[in-house]
């Protein structure tokens, strides 16, 4: 610890003192945030700051609003090797006179967010300090989460669950061309780089093309094929999965394109997978993971099975194996993980409850699987900004669970097509009463829900002119995560 240099006054020199040993006396937790497939991380992160900061949002944090003289504050971030979440760029863009969505961040960024109020032990109420909390979130990207099951998976393993995946009902229009591309390729025979290259290239489109047109196939990787970012056209992103070849009277004694694509699986592993954990992942104490999951019921049981499998993945990440080479690396394993089911504003109020059910029914299905006991789970239904407002349609006897919003421009429900500009009345559907029909093919298909994507809403303000932020479950899911280290 760094000394003060103290004034020559006395009592300033003493108050110098006290707001050291605050400083040294404040605990950090460290958040991690993270979404699989288009989940809304970065309004997400957003909200929580704003709400904090600014203390305006509609429901109301309970839990914050219990505790006498509480503030909330940015401040620097204490990582200067990590991008700081553009947080005001990012809230200006839905309070614009015209809303619109934030654009999503596409690599790691971190903002420190500090909670304060007024001291509640005899140290800091003799120097008249007052009690603090930093939390650090870092923002990264779910196919990095994703990767870390790749770290004590050898090439041989990797692949042959790869090719397995392609080879699964529902993604034979996707990996056809590069399934196709394997038969025709002898990769035991010499060496020949270009293969490696056209064979990346064409893996990369078909688990792009897969992950645009089915969000919920989350567990498509490796990641940085995805998101390559500064990797671009590295050789580290130049390998594919393949069969175990017969005898080729080719390559031999690690000269075939095999042994290439082997040592570049295990240089991604070594140089990108590796070093973000060690850096990153491995220091988080909290976790939030955001998911789509009504773009999956939207598919029916078959994509939410999809959904099941992303979710082992991730828990995998949570909870490595006792003796694995992970859990040398995670001293402190995350204790604390709020599993949140994002765009619950999709749909009415009365499916709330519901959707975390079958989120929840999905997640501890996936812990179970990954032998993940240990940490705190807690499902929550989430809308970080709330578009849309509730509802009900009477039809005859029957009453329709409906919302307004504005559409995005190109959205369609039963024909009809959203320009984008003007609210519509849509039923979204019922979610099931019973969670373990949402898995059964012959109870869920993807006729049963109309979920349509919505515009941020102009902002509702007090009248003192500061804006309300409207949201569904964001207290619930903070309070789990930081509630242990408030009074």
């Amino acid at each position: 610890m760094k000394l003060p240099t103290l004034s020559s006054d006395p009592m300033a020199a003493l108050s110098q003192i006290g707001m050291a040993l605050s400083d040294l006396m404040t605990p950090t937790v460290r958040l991690g945030v993270t979404g699989l497939s288009r989940a809304g991380k970065t309004v997400f992160i957003t909200a929580l700051v704003n709400c904090l900061c600014e203390g305006r949002a509609e429901p109301a944090f309970r839990r914050i609003a219990r505790i006498p003289g509480f503030r909330a504050y940015l401040e620097p971030q204490p990582d200067d090797d990590i991008p700081r979440f553009a947080y005001e760029d990012h809230l200006e863009a839905l309070f614009a006179e015209t809303p619109r969505w934030p654009e999503s961040t596409r690599k790691i960024s971190q903002l420190r967010l500090t909670l304060e109020w007024p001291a509640q032990d005899s140290v800091r109420e003799a120097f008249g300090l007052t009690q603090r909390l930093h939390i650090d979130i870092i923002d990264y990207p779910g196919e990095w989460l994703i990767d870390l099951g790749l770290i004590e998976q050898s090439y041989e393993q990797w692949s042959a669950d790869a090719l397995f995946t392609a080879q699964s009902k529902g993604l034979e229009i996707y990996s056809r061309d590069f399934l196709a591309f394997l038969e025709r390729t002898d990769t035991a025979a010499s060496l020949d780089e270009q293969v490696a290259i056209e064979g990346a290239r064409i893996y990369t489109d078909y688990i792009s093309r897969a992950r645009k047109a089915e969000p919920s196939r989350a567990a498509l990787g490796p990641g940085r094929f995805l998101l390559p970012g500064d990797l671009e056209g590295s050789p580290q992103l130049t390998f594919f999965p393949t069969r175990r070849p017969e005898r080729s009277a080719g390559g031999a004694g690690g000269h075939t394109t095999r042994d290439l694509l082997r040592r570049r699986y295990e240089k991604y592993k070594q140089n990108v997978v590796q070093p973000f954990f060690e850096k990153h992942f491995s220091r988080l104490d909290r976790q939030i993971v955001l998911i789509d999951a009504l773009s999956s019921l939207n598919g029916g049981a078959e994509a939410l099975s999809n959904l099941e499998q992303g979710l082992d993945g991730v828990m995998s990440a949570f909870r490595p194996g006792s003796n694995s080479w992970l859990s040398f690396l995670l001293p402190r394993r995350i204790d604390r993980i709020v599993f949140a089911a994002t765009k619950a504003d999709h749909i009415h109020h009365t499916s709330h409850n519901r959707l975390e059910a079958i989120l929840d029914k999905a997640v501890s299905r996936a812990s179970t699987r990954a032998k993940t006991a240990g940490a705190g789970f807690r499902s929550v239904a989430l809308a970080a900004l709330r578009t849309t407002e509730d509802v009900d349609k009477t039809a005859g006897e029957q009453t329709y669970h409906c919302i307004r919003g504005v559409p995005e421009k190109g959205e369609s429900v039963g024909g009809q097509v959203f320009d984008g500009k003007r609210p519509a009345v849509v039923f979204p559907g019922d979610l099931p009463i019973d969670p373990l029909d949402a898995f059964d093919p012959a109870k869920a298909t993807p006729e049963d829900y109309r979920f349509v994507r919505f515009r941020p809403p102009p902002a509702i303000s007090e009248p003192n002119g500061k804006p309300i932020w409207r949201h569904i479950g964001l207290q619930r899911a903070i309070a789990f995560l930081i509630e242990d280290y408030l009074p």
